[in-house]
């Protein structure tokens, strides 16, 4: 299933089901017909409660319960409880790292870990803000974003995937000049810097998460293509060394990295600036499209 935090009108957000010309909208589902659901898609995380409204899907929809998806504003599909993120996670993009941003050539020997914090989410088409008085080094990163579904402590990677939930997108935004020391955090945790959405796909129809293809345009021109493929640290990996020391809770999000392509790596560097707009696009999941703005 692909499930969506979307609203109507009236601005209520509401858990759905994504198809391909509409939403279902769950609540409204499991109210015809007289069943139990979950009325956030964070519930649903916690609940693990991804069988239960597949199982209100079956059989014939009653009235009222679908919204054409054009009519529809989607939202963040969650607030993270925290979004753990994955520097230097593909090789290409270790190369032009270093060569851009002073950071190590060799290959890291274990995954390069970072924070972003919660406040930093947004949701699809709201706007990634551009303080001139901050930065003038915007930069994107267009990531598959792992959702958490079951506490995961000290799991081996063998049972890794058994605590995912589902699979999203994220645009891991940077201002590139706001390094402070070498570390990233106010870099990357600034409000509207965390782009994440537009769906989350649960686990069960991405089999294989390493084998997705991702890209990224902004104002329509390609930056990044690659695939999950080419990444160093595998998810199962990721979580292992995380919860080795670091509890995941379910409505966590890992952002497993970016490959090649990103401003900072190019020549001349090219940076994001008002009025651009941004799509990260992660393959069976869907397009995150974002405006930046100015906020001075």
């Amino acid at each position: 299933m692909l499930l969506v935090t979307f609203s109507t009108h009236d601005g209520t957000h509401r858990l759905g089901v994504q198809r391909e010309s509409d939403v279902v909208d769950v609540g409204a589902l499991a109210a015809a017909r007289s069943a139990p659901a979950p009325a956030t898609l964070l519930e649903a995380v916690r609940q693990d409660a991804a069988d239960a409204v597949a199982a209100l899907l079956d059989g014939p929809l009653p009235d009222g319960v679908t919204h054409p998806l054009d009519t529809v504003a989607l939202h963040a599909p969650l607030r993270p409880g925290k979004i753990i993120a994955v520097g230097l996670n593909y090789t290409e993009h270790v190369a032009e790292s270093a060569r851009a941003l002073d950071t190590a050539q060799e290959l890291p020997q274990r995954p390069v870990l970072f924070a972003k914090p919660a406040t930093a989410v947004i949701g699809p088409e709201e706007a990634i803000e551009h303080n001139g008085h901050l930065t003038q080094q915007l930069d994107w990163e267009c990531e598959l974003a792992v959702v958490i579904g079951r506490t995961a402590k000290r799991v081996p990677a063998e049972r890794a995937l058994e605590h995912v939930f589902g699979y999203s997108v994220l645009n891991d935004i940077s201002a590139r000049d706001q390094r402070r020391g070498g570390l990233w955090f106010y870099s990357k945790g600034q409000d509207t810097y965390a782009p994440f959405g537009p769906a989350v796909r649960t686990a069960d129809e991405i089999p294989d998460p390493h084998a997705l293809e991702l890209s990224l345009k902004v104002n329509g021109e390609v930056r990044q293509k690659s695939s999950t493929r080419y990444m160093l640290f595998r998810i199962p990996e990721l979580i292992a060394d995380i919860s080795a020391g670091i509890t995941l809770e379910p409505g966590d999000v890992i952002a497993t990295g970016t490959p090649a392509g990103v401003g900072a790596g190019r020549t001349p560097q090219v940076w994001l600036w008002p009025g651009d707009v941004v799509e990260a696009t992660v393959e069976r999941i869907g397009t995150l499209r974002n405006p930046v703005v100015d906020v001075r």
